[in-house]
């Protein structure tokens, strides 16, 4: 069996947070590649190999997914329906990081199949360490789904 290479799908449109979750995974040295969407869109064309990112059409989906649900364009929410209603992408874990803290957001996240839903830190050194807990639980700790790594497109 090759294992799945450590490839993280980083969603977020705020600048400070996308540096601090880039330093949290460098320090740690989790992920052997951390990918950045800065809005909705541009997380689908990668998650399906669209578009800026179509030259991903047979590399593996990411080992994670970290999405944060208020972006431009399409939300996170609607990211998250579309990324797990497809059975290529269903079984990639996706980890909810935002500032939302109310219970629809939280609620329709889970009822879509999101894995986990944090409540993002405001404290900097908070912020890293629940990054590199993330890091450490999903990319090393838990055992990946084994069907997780095939491409299946259309």
């Amino acid at each position: 069996m090759t294992a799945v290479p450590n490839r993280v799908l980083l969603v977020e449109d705020n600048p400070d947070d996308l540096e601090l979750a880039r330093i949290a995974f460098r320090r740690a040295e989790f992920a052997s590649l951390v990918d950045v969407a800065r809005d909705g869109a541009e997380a689908l064309d990668y998650l399906f190999a669209q578009g800026a990112w179509a030259h991903r059409g047979s590399e593996p989906p990411p080992r994670l997914v970290l999405l944060d649900i208020k972006l431009p364009l399409v939300d996170g929410i609607e990211v998250l329906r579309r990324l797990k209603g497809d059975p290529g992408l269903r079984h990639v874990p996706v980890v909810m990081m935002t500032s939302s803290a109310q219970d629809r957001d939280l609620s329709a996240c889970y009822e879509l199949g999101a894995n986990s839903y944090i409540v993002k830190p405001v404290d900097m050194e908070k912020f890293l360490a629940v990054i590199q807990g993330i890091g450490l639980y999903w990319l090393v700790l838990n055992e990946p789904d084994p069907d997780a790594g095939r491409v299946v497109r259309a």
